[in-house]
């Protein structure tokens, strides 16, 4: 890795059919131990039920009023300041609660690569959690 600054630039974010809003903070092969990504969805919108294969995400979240559905755990209600850990393979999903957007950091580990990524909305899949 070589020493950089990353400016925002909100003019690339884009919609993804999960149904949420990214702008890549910091994703490339000089980097590959890590990527963050700015998430943004609306009011009134869940995320489609996803995992990432072999990737660790946590989403830190930012603005807003949300509910995190991870693996087998109960749905938890987040907002600013909580972090939601999400091991590799495991399902996933967040819905906004709010009248505002929900918008939270997702920093992969390895860093996010689109073929990580398995949209398992019709066939949810459980996970394991280990506190080691």
């Amino acid at each position: 890795m070589k020493p950089a600054i990353r400016p925002y630039d909100p003019s690339t974010e884009f919609y993804i059919s999960e149904q949420c809003h990214i702008v890549e903070l910091s994703n490339s092969a000089d980097d590959a131990e890590v990527s963050i990504a700015r998430a943004r969805v609306a009011p009134g919108v869940t995320t489609r039920w996803h995992r990432l294969r072999g990737t660790t995400e946590r989403y830190v979240i930012a603005e807003g009023h949300g509910r995190a559905e991870i693996g087998d755990l109960p749905p938890q209600e987040v907002g600013p300041g909580d972090v939601v850990l999400i091991p590799p393979d495991c399902r996933q999903r967040i819905a906004n609660l709010g009248h505002g957007d929900l918008v939270f950091l997702a920093i992969c580990s390895p860093r996010f690569r689109p073929e990580a990524y398995e949209d398992i909305d019709e066939a949810p899949l459980p996970c394991s959690f280990d506190d080691a």
